[in-house]
């Protein structure tokens, strides 16, 4: 089993470093004339974005926190590992929303999304984790918030996603974040990895139509696996300039 299937991304992976061939040119000349292309999905995507006032994939990566701060450092996360989590379905739908946040994605679909892990800056610091942001219509991003709540409250229990076992969820007390944070919802998952229980923080945020969803986890104590507020913070921040 690929630790990178059973929990959200961590730390940051080496990316693959891939070449393309330009041999597609045709030396051919005439009267042929050119194919037509159809619009790719991030085109498609950032045409959804424009009708829905919403923040395309170009801009919501603007808005994204890199580099260091308040102690953590953020970095861009290889595409075939964030693709890695796309799809995870829970056994029980009501909790759905959960284990799409698992997997690093909201279970509405967005149409523009962002990816970093974060790591502490201090070697003392055994809190690391992951951080993204989905950008949707206001209306979707306010459901994703309801639906999440809901899903707390009704997995006590936890779930199943992809033959893991998620054995517990607990609801936790919503950081109050201030101006930029029009929705809060805090939570606790532990998940069953082999013999070993793995308590999993999550703080999730709307912006508007941007969900800032953050993942922590401390092995030496759980009770500061929340990534820290000023992180969540400086991340509303930008997202607030992004959206103007």
């Amino acid at each position: 089993m690929r630790l990178n299937r059973a929990l959200p991304i961590i730390a940051a992976i080496p990316a693959l470093l891939l070449a393309s061939a330009c041999s597609g040119e045709s030396a051919e000349s005439g009267d042929k004339k050119p194919k037509a292309t159809a619009p790719s999905a991030d085109e498609k995507n950032s045409a959804e974005a424009k009708r829905l006032g919403a923040l395309d994939a170009e801009q919501l990566e603007k808005a994204t926190l890199t580099g260091k701060t308040a102690g953590f450092d953020a970095k861009k996360v290889a595409k075939a590992e964030v693709e890695a989590g796309r799809g995870m379905q829970s056994d029980n739908k009501a909790c759905q929303p959960l284990a799409s946040l698992i997997g690093g994605f909201t279970h509405l679909p967005a149409v523009g999304t962002a990816h970093r892990s974060l790591q502490p800056t201090d070697a003392k610091n055994a809190t690391v984790g992951s951080m993204w942001l989905a950008s949707h219509s206001e209306a979707d991003a306010t459901r994703v918030m309801t639906d999440l709540r809901a899903a707390v409250t009704a997995c006590p229990k936890g779930f199943k996603t992809l033959g893991l076992t998620y054995g517990k969820v607990e609801n936790l007390p919503a950081p109050k974040l201030g101006a930029g944070a029009d929705e809060t919802v805090a939570y606790r998952i532990t998940g069953d990895i082999g013999k070993q229980k793995v308590p999993m923080t999550y703080t999730v945020v709307r912006s508007g139509g941007v969900i800032a969803a953050f993942y922590g986890v401390n092995m030496l104590d759980p009770k500061q696996a929340a990534i820290p507020e000023p992180v969540v913070k400086a991340q509303l921040e930008k997202i607030a300039a992004a959206r103007g």
